[in-house]
């Protein structure tokens, strides 16, 4: 699995950007919240990523923010709802506004986003309801790569945002991933 890439920005059209690494360029589609925060050419850049295999092809996703690629997670484990539908939500909402949406059950905020209809918002109001925070208190807090290790480990036992976030809360700001990641799910098993 390619969990991030660090290299140089060689070209971007969105919602696609070509990263150099080692004289190896990925391809990656990111949201446009990504995309528009992205430096210029030739600069360096690091993206979290995510990778799906499919029969036909290898597809590399990039995102700016490890909250991103979390929420892109949790949108691509719903039925109908594929990688290219879960970019143009985080390219039409950002995470905090579809977690405010997801709590207060708007979907007349949803269906604003281009591809998203009425059945689809009614089932991503749905499927969201008890993953997604909405002050994503678990995103805000990481501070760094380890604590945003730790957050995604979480992520992926199981764990909800809200649930991450408050065992993040309880560890040190420096402590190393393996650790973390033992001490929170102590934490969270009380």
């Amino acid at each position: 699995m390619i969990g991030r890439l660090t290299g140089t920005l060689a070209d971007k059209a969105p919602p696609q950007v070509l990263i150099d690494v080692g004289g190896v360029g990925y391809e990656l589609d990111v949201p446009m919240s990504t995309f528009y925060n992205l430096p210029a050419l030739g600069e360096r850049v690091t993206l979290l990523t995510h990778l799906v295999v499919r029969e036909d092809a290898h597809l590399l996703y990039g995102f700016g923010a490890a909250a991103e690629r979390a929420t892109f997670r949790q949108l691509i484990r719903i039925a109908g709802v594929g990688p290219r539908t879960a970019l143009a939500i985080l390219s039409g909402l950002s995470v905090p506004e579809l977690a405010q949406a997801v709590s207060r059950q708007d979907g007349a905020r949803l269906v604003k986003v281009p591809g998203i209809g009425k059945k689809t918002a009614e089932r991503l109001l749905l499927e969201l309801k008890d993953k997604l925070a909405p002050d994503l208190s678990g995103a805000a807090a990481v501070s760094n790569d380890a604590q945003a290790d730790i957050v995604q480990a979480l992520l992926a036992l199981g764990y909800n945002e809200r649930e991450a976030g408050a065992a993040l809360k309880q560890l040190p700001p420096d402590i190393a991933v393996a650790e973390g990641i033992k001490q929170a799910l102590r934490a969270l098993s009380r």
